[in-house]
């Protein structure tokens, strides 16, 4: 028996940030995968210096913290249907996030680099005639709900983001565009890899969610898709975890 659900997207035009692997891959991929023209992100000069093929996507380089380059991207656009800030990592630089200067890197990597594009795009967004309006959507955390003593800095940006995706619906309620936010739980990326290394650390994150096991990308971008689509014409200012249970538990 199956029981699956598709969306159609043909026509429109699709920003993800930082789409060349993990979520915002699955992401882009799902996008285009339903008729999207799809352009994404990433921090190397061009599509080929990636491992993976990427010639379904319209490539741009970006380096979020880059303001120049952010303005010069959204200049670009006319008209955007959907923008998915997914772009983020922790420990910028390799930076201790401890440190004041590491902690205004993650900052400025995970929320302010969001911001600043997300404003730059507001007239493209508002431009969409999409049925249901324009949407963003940011990738945000778990470590947005909890304490963290390893990524602080990252974990502060991600709160901030999730407030701004609620003052932003707010903001914007005039303009059809529709701001909303997901959340994903432990999800199996080239970011989290690193914990299979420490199996008693992935054992303790596992053990913190009701179903027992690492998400896909795949999971992530079903949830991105939903809140892009007519579906979700009545959501805005929400977060959406896709955490297999880990804030209910």
């Amino acid at each position: 028996m199956t029981n699956q659900l598709r969306f159609e997207f043909g026509g429109t035009s699709v920003l993800v940030t930082g789409g060349t692997s993990g979520i915002g891959h699955a992401i882009a991929t799902a996008f285009a995968g339903c008729g999207a023209d799809v352009i994404i992100t990433g921090t190397r000069p061009d599509a080929g210096r990636y491992d993976r093929d990427l010639s379904s996507f319209t490539y741009r380089p970006l380096e979020v913290r880059d303001h120049g380059a952010v303005q010069a991207l959204a200049a670009e656009f006319d008209t955007l249907d959907v923008l998915v800030n997914n772009a983020g990592a922790n420990f910028p630089d390799g930076r201790d996030e401890w440190d004041p200067d590491g902690f205004a890197a993650a900052l400025d990597l995970n929320v302010a680099g969001a911001m600043r594009l997300t404003m730059g795009l507001r007239g493209p967004l508002g431009a969409s005639t999409m049925t249901g309006g324009a949407s963003v959507v940011n990738l945000v955390s778990m470590t947005a709900f909890r304490s963290t003593t390893i990524v602080p800095g990252y974990a502060a940006a991600k709160a901030a983001l999730l407030t701004l995706t609620r003052n932003l619906a707010a903001h914007w309620v005039g303009d059809g565009i529709r701001v909303n936010a997901v959340a994903p739980g432990l999800i199996d990326t080239p970011m989290t890899a690193p914990m299979q290394a420490f199996p008693s650390l992935l054992e303790g994150e596992l053990a913190r969610a009701i179903l027992p096991r690492m998400g896909t990308p795949a999971e992530v971008a079903a949830a991105v898709l939903f809140l892009s689509s007519e579906a979700a014409s009545f959501i805005t200012g929400s977060t959406l975890a896709v955490d297999g249970g880990y804030l209910a538990k």
